[in-house]
This record gives C-alpha cells, sequence and structure tokens, in this order.
C-alpha cells in the first residue's frame, strides 16, 4: 500500500526534515517505488511536484528535500500500485479547484467496485480509484453547496458522511486540503504528531538525521505532522483510531468523527 505524510501549521513551515525521512520509505527502507508526489499551500496557490520515479532515487525529490518551501498545509505520497498503471497521470497527490480555491487529495487503499456516477463537473486524468473518488468527492460537495463555499465545521459533517459511503468500498485512508484546514481519515492507520512549546530534538527512523526544533522554532508555533507511520522515534505519535475522520487547523486536531462502528476518542 502507499503512505501518506501531511503537515498543518498555525505560521508558514518548511517539511524538509519529515520528507527526508519520508522520502527514503519510497524504494530504500520499504517497497513504495511506483512514483511520488507533493503538493505545498501558499496563500491561494499551490505548488505541486510529481514523479512516477521512486523517491528515494528521484532527483526532484532531492530538491524538494533541500529546498525550504514554507507552507501552512503540505499533503506527500508515496505510491504502491494497487489499481492504475505507474504513470505521471496516475502520480498522487491529484489537484482541482473548488469555489475558487485548489483542493489537494491523496490516498491509501485499495477501493473495489467504486464506480459511481461522475456528472462531468471533475473527471479522472488517469485510471486509479484514488482520483476516482477525489473527483466524487468534490461533484458532491458541489451538489449540496452549490455555489456557496460552507465554513470548515459544516464542511466537515457533510465529508463524514461522504467518507461513510465511500469507505464502504474498502481500504480509504485519506489527506485532503483545501488550504484552509486539512483533513485525514485513517481507515486503517495513520498516525500524527503536534510539536509545540516547549520544543526539543526529533530523531528520524529512516535515516540517520536530528534536529533541535528549538533552535527553528519560536514559543508560538504549533505544527501537526501526520503520517501513515510514525517518522521519528524519540518522540509520541498518537495512532488515530482505526475508522476515524479528522479535522486539523493551525497545527492542531479539532474535531474527530468515527466511520465505522463503535465509540470515537476526542482528541487530546
Amino acid at each position: 500500500m502507499c503512505q501518506l505524510l501531511g503537515m498543518n501549521c498555525n505560521v508558514p513551515t518548511d517539511i524538509c526534515f519529515s520528507f527526508s525521512g519520508f522520502q527514503a520509505r519510497g524504494g530504500a527502507t520499504d517497497v513504495h517505488s511506483d512514483g511520488w508526489g507533493i503538493a505545498f499551500f501558499e496563500d491561494r496557490g499551490c505548488r505541486v511536484f510529481l514523479d512516477p520515479q521512486p523517491s528515494a532515487s528521484s532527483p526532484v525529490a532531492e530538491l524538494v528535500s533541500r529546498y525550504p518551501i514554507r507552507s501552512m498545509n503540505v499533503i506527500a505520497h508515496i505510491r504502491k500500485a494497487t489499481q492504475g498503471s505507474v504513470r505521471l497521470e496516475n502520480t498522487h497527490p491529484f489537484m482541482r479547484e473548488l469555489w475558487g480555491r485548489y483542493w489537494i487529495f491523496a490516498h491509501n487503499g485499495n477501493l473495489i467496485d467504486f464506480a459511481p456516477a461522475l456528472d462531468g463537473s471533475f473527471v479522472p486524468v488517469g485510471n486509479t480509484d484514488s482520483e476516482r473518488a477525489f473527483c466524487w468527492l468534490l461533484q458532491s460537495l458541489r451538489q449540496r453547496f452549490g455555489d456557496r463555499r460552507p465554513d470548515d465545521a459544516e464542511l466537515f459533517d457533510v465529508l463524514h458522511a461522504l467518507t461513510l459511503s465511500i469507505a464502504e468500498h474498502g481500504e480509504f485512508n485519506f489527506l485532503l486540503s483545501n488550504g484552509d484546514c486539512l483533513f485525514a481519515h485513517a481507515s486503517t492507520r495513520l498516525s500524527y504528531i503536534v510539536r509545540q512549546a516547549p520544543f526539543a530534538e526529533a530523531h528520524l527512523k529512516d535515516q540517520d538525521l536530528t534536529v533541535d526544533f528549538r533552535e527553528v522554532t519560536t514559543e508560538n508555533d504549533r505544527v501537526a505532522v501526520i503520517a501513515t507511520l510514525p517518522l521519528t522515534d524519540n518522540e509520541t505519535w498518537t495512532t488515530m483510531p482505526a475508522g476515524s475522520l479528522w479535522r486539523f487547523a493551525d497545527g492542531a486536531a479539532l474535531a474527530q468523527r468515527p466511520t465505522r462502528p463503535g465509540p470515537a476518542r476526542q482528541p487530546a
């Protein structure tokens, strides 16, 4: 399966440290060698880098790992193909426009017999179940709200219902952002950490690299990092319950809803 990486912050922050560990999982420390991509929101714009080559050996990934792009919302993905060939058009994350804002989506999992009717407002370019799900999500949001852009809380309610529908078809871990907040669905596994004062050192699992966040942050900074598996080995990560949808904003986990039967645990 694929691996996901997301970052949500209260101030523009670079993801170089986390991406260095994540990059290694694309063909070096793990088997996810069918392409990679990353998207950075900057105000109303969005930079997207995609490469169907393994991230561990991709010159584009090496550029990104050394380029301190500062963003408040970032989504990255390394691919192990399940549906769709290994081609650029099938490489995550995917981007579309809705309500005058870019939306970014990346998926880890496999959706079986998921063939929703699409009305042409959002059409897949590639042939993955992931892009098809993204197009249907945005189509459903437009059908629900029309030209009215909902607030984040209302959006979360509707997105929760849509996620329940898609999750019936299989594994549906995803990250989704419109640049204002970041939504994360842990269908089977996702973890997160919130870094805030007092900051400390962090050491990557996949590379022998350490950073002292006390030297590169202020006491007001807050950064949430979401990953399929924890990226560091000396920090405490929170495992999201399987079957839960989350909303992150300003570097904090603000809301959680269950997407399968059972009690939901509130974010700390």
